[in-house]
């Protein structure tokens, strides 16, 4: 005869308590088990469908980035070949393309660039790589800058944090457009007489130095703000008491808290320094003739938009998708790491 059950314990309950043991039993993982903090971020990144989407397509246009050559050469084109002058019949006598919509047809996917009638698919291709190599070096080098001064100022305080803090706000004080206009020939005359003609290489090195001297100090300041307060938790002081160096103290216990911040204001920082160099070239002092950017092919398009607006038609469209779905991105990284920021 079965045993009856104890009072107020219901079957469901009982079951409840024996299925854990019967899947340990049988190797299966529990429900609670697999869940780190690491997998729970992921989960809800996943479930983020503006997220997912966004990710895709940033790295639809990386992809690009990358294999530019191999699209160009499948492609037929490069982006410096001037087609319409070596081809009669491209342009008009005006040297704008004859064809309608600038040039677009089955040869041209996005048409030919007026006055030199260079191919606009293979420049936007390759205007991306540009882009994309300069902001994501200066990302990389900002991070990184943020991250030594951010966690050197919070956590050792002091004299030191003071110091940094006031170097910081000295640089902050600087407008960061109107200082990336005003400096970046200063670099090249540098190292450049006016005589001679500034290589694409100087160009491109100058301008990741300068945007990078003067893009670090937002992610420093909130990543000092960030240690200072997480230098007095307990778990830093119970650190400090076993003897622990403060090398492993920020390796082990402060730069794991911090991942969030630093994500995030990378996702944000990337597409504003894609804008920012687009801007230099814009205004002349970036990228020149002949190497295919983003800003100098906006430049092109504003001195010929009234007879050819086409031709500015896909770099815009181009940057504007980049630089929302990388928005999107970051804030869908935010809300994925601290759901309660989520709107």
């Amino acid at each position: 005869m079965t045993s009856p059950s104890r009072a107020g314990e219901s079957p469901a309950a009982s079951a409840g308590v024996a299925a854990p043991v019967a899947d340990a039993a049988a190797g299966l993982p529990s429900p609670a088990e697999g869940r780190s903090p690491g997998r729970l971020m992921w989960r809800r990144f996943t479930r983020d469908r503006t997220g997912v989407i966004s990710a895709c397509v940033v790295l639809v246009f990386f992809a690009l980035a990358l294999l530019a050559p191999v699209i160009s050469w499948l492609y037929g084109k490069n982006p410096y070949t001037t087609y319409g002058l070596d081809r009669p019949g491209l342009l008009n006598e005006f040297s704008y393309p004859v064809k309608p919509n600038g040039g677009i047809d089955g040869e041209f996917w996005f048409g030919i660039e007026p006055q030199l009638g260079r191919d606009v698919f293979t420049q936007l291709l390759y205007g991306i790589r540009t882009s994309l190599l300069i902001a994501t070096a200066v990302t990389v080098l900002c991070v990184i800058t943020g991250i030594v001064v951010g966690v050197t100022a919070g956590y050792l305080g002091g004299r030191t944090d003071y110091f940094l803090g006031r170097f910081i706000d000295l640089l902050l004080a600087f407008p960061a457009q109107l200082s990336f206009v005003a400096f970046t020939p200063v670099v090249y005359a540098l190292f450049v007489s006016e005589e001679e003609e500034t290589s694409t290489a100087l160009r491109v090195v100058t301008l990741i130095l300068v945007m990078w001297a003067l893009g670090w100090m937002g992610l420093a300041r909130l990543l000092r703000g960030q240690v200072l307060s997480l230098r007095e938790r307990e778990f830093i002081e119970a650190a400090k008491v076993t003897g622990a160096s403060p090398w492993r103290i920020i390796r082990k216990e402060l730069l794991p808290n911090l991942w969030t911040p630093i994500l995030v204001q990378s996702t944000l920082m990337l597409p504003a320094f894609v804008t920012a160099e687009a801007g230099l070239s814009y205004l002349g002092v970036g990228i020149v003739e002949p190497t295919p950017d983003w800003g100098r092919m906006f430049a092109t398009g504003a001195r010929h938009y009234q007879n050819d607006i086409t031709y500015m038609f896909f770099p815009g469209i181009a940057m504007v998708i980049f630089v929302v779905a990388f928005n999107l991105l970051g804030d869908s990284v935010r809300d994925a790491f601290d759901p309660k920021t989520k709107r």
